[in-house]
């Protein structure tokens, strides 16, 4: 993640160690006694990094035994068993296997894996992670005997080997390597969000293969924002209306680190992104991905004029909300959370006036949180107070297409209307992959 590609869901996080005393783990309790800990905690430390938790740990599921299943353009797959387990996992794995599955998307008998797993990204990853990551995989995590399901895509798109000519056009090998001219957080920030935080698989749009438009900074697409199973993935470049513009370096580190600030809050699979791996992360990594993301240039903007907030138009159309039909909703629904000035109560409940998300041009996500709601953040083990609500029982598609055009035509957020039939197919989608 309701996933594509990037696996969204309630994941369990990381915890140190997952290891389990039973009978038939015993020689894997022997085994896990002489490996480096050092080494192993490290490796865990980047699984997060990765959010490796998130894709490979079904709800309710074992951690990292798979079963999660994700929809793309093809069909259903299911996430794959990736303890230690002999049989059903990768426990037969050398580290040479490991690194050319985690880099090279080939597994252990040679067939391809499906790009759902992001291994364009990480290709970057570097010799010294790999060697962390295999400790972690093989000593730190609970052997799980749970067989791996085969994918729902039909014959022939179920072939494995076109994709040996789609890495061959569109897989980059080799490992990042800091760029001349910038410092070394800067470097570091590059490296995590091209690589182990595979940004890109959600927030870069792809091309006719579904391939990634762009890899790194050099291409203009990186980062500008893309559609995924019926969210949009923000835009994460330095444009000043849906993008980062005007977020500051710390509005950037406290949403990272908390899942919201004072321009909006995370929902969709970026919710499962700050419970399972951001929130993690030490400060100095926080503000190397802030120190990074800060410096792209503006991309994928609408050529709008640079927001501004004004409230005095909304305020009289809230003043007489039976004079416009998303008003009225907006007045039963929504105020008591979002206020009349639309500044919400930041940082626990979003403001709508100048959000990012408001602001884009795909309102996607605007249709599917007001259907379907989001999952709760789970900051340091306590759930947030307040999340967003779904009025997919509640409200009709009209009436959801009325209230959405009015917030984004309210607070001169200037972004266009949505229609009834915008909301009535993602409904329909949203309700089919459930």
């Amino acid at each position: 993640m309701k996933n594509t590609l990037k696996g969204l869901g309630t994941a369990l996080c990381v915890a140190l160690p997952l290891l389990v005393q039973t009978p038939a783990g015993a020689a894997t309790a022997a085994a896990n006694a002489g490996a480096d800990q050092a080494l192993v905690q490290r490796g865990a430390y980047l699984a997060q990094l990765g959010d490796c938790a998130a894709c490979h740990t079904a709800p309710k599921g074992k951690p990292f035994a798979g079963g999660l299943p994700m929809s793309t353009p093809m069909g259903r797959i299911y996430v794959t068993n990736i303890t230690p387990d002999a049989q059903t996992g990768i426990g037969g794995y050398t580290e040479a296997e490991f690194a050319r599955a985690l880099r090279e998307g080939v597994a252990k008998d040679g067939h391809n894996l499906y790009p759902a797993m992001p291994y364009p990204s990480y290709a970057k990853v570097n010799d010294d992670d790999v060697k962390a990551l295999y400790a972690f995989f093989m000593h730190g995590v609970a052997p799980v005997q749970q067989e791996n399901r085969e994918a729902d895509i039909k014959w022939p798109l179920n072939m494995r080997w076109p994709l040996m000519f789609w890495n061959m056009a569109f897989l980059d090998k080799g490992a990042y390597r800091d760029k001349p001219g910038k410092d070394a957080a800067w470097n570091r920030g590059a490296y995590l969000v091209q690589g182990l935080g595979h940004c890109g698989s959600c927030h870069t749009p792809r091309g006719v293969a579904f391939q990634e438009s762009a890899l790194d900074e050099s291409g203009s697409a990186f980062l500008s924002g893309a559609l995924l199973d019926g969210w949009f993935a923000s835009n994460l470049t330095g444009e000043h209306n849906a993008g980062l513009g005007r977020w500051t370096d710390e509005d950037l580190r406290t949403f990272l680190k908390t899942g919201a600030n004072r321009h909006a809050s995370a929902f969709g699979s970026m919710t499962s992104v700050i419970n399972n791996s951001t929130q993690a992360m030490s400060d100095q990594d926080v503000a190397a991905i802030s120190t990074y993301l800060k410096s792209l240039p503006p991309a994928g903007g609408n050529a709008a004029p640079p927001y501004a907030y004004d409230p005095q138009a909304t305020k009289v159309s809230l003043d007489r909300p039976a004079n416009d039909a998303g008003a009225r909703v907006y007045t039963a629904y929504c105020m008591h959370c979002h206020g009349v000035d639309g500044r919400g109560f930041a940082p626990m409940l979003a403001p709508l006036a100048g959000n990012p998300n408001v602001l884009a041009k795909d309102a996607s996500s605007l249709i599917n949180v007001t259907l379907n709601g989001t999952g709760d953040l789970v900051i340091n083990g306590v759930p947030s107070p307040f999340p967003m609500p779904g009025f997919a029982a509640v409200l009709d598609d009209r009436q959801i297409a009325d209230v959405l055009s009015f917030v984004r035509a309210g607070w001169n957020n200037g972004a266009p209307a949505v229609g009834a039939a915008e909301v009535a197919k993602l409904r329909q989608s949203t309700q089919a992959g459930r």
